[in-house]
């Protein structure tokens, strides 16, 4: 009589790895989620840089190409209007130059304001994330 020996083998997974399994999944969505805001943050600072770099550029040329039409408009406005005083010229051409100024600034503080600070939506999934892992139900 011949015994044949069959081993079964349980290929199932043990409870241990099934848990090692799902924190191992765990931490690497947290990873994944991590290097998406990070992403999504260094995509806003580029956006505020960019805002800001525009901002300072057409301030400063504002201000160059200001100062010199400026002085010939007052001086036109003084040949122009001989009865006006000198001061009087600087004053309207000063007032026109700074509203043109006041358009430049304004324009790029509302390019500013298109710049979400942080992500909201990475802001909020990262919070369910740390909220699912501290108080798991």
């Amino acid at each position: 009589m011949s015994m044949n020996s069959t081993s079964t083998t349980d290929t199932s997974p043990s409870v241990t790895e099934l848990v090692s399994g799902i924190v191992g999944d765990i931490q690497d969505l947290g990873i994944q989620h991590l290097a998406l805001f990070r992403r999504e943050v260094n995509e806003d600072l580029r956006k505020a840089t960019d805002a800001i770099a525009s901002l300072a550029i057409g301030l400063a040329i504002t201000l160059i190409g200001g100062v010199i039409l400026g002085l010939m408009l007052v001086y036109l406005l003084a040949q122009l209007a001989p009865g006006l005083p000198l001061w009087g010229c600087y004053g309207i051409v000063g007032a026109g130059i700074a509203v043109l100024g006041a358009v430049g600034v304004f324009r790029g503080i509302a390019k500013l304001r298109t710049v979400d600070s942080l992500s909201r939506k990475a802001t909020q999934v990262m919070k369910e994330d740390v909220e699912w892992l501290t108080n798991p139900k």
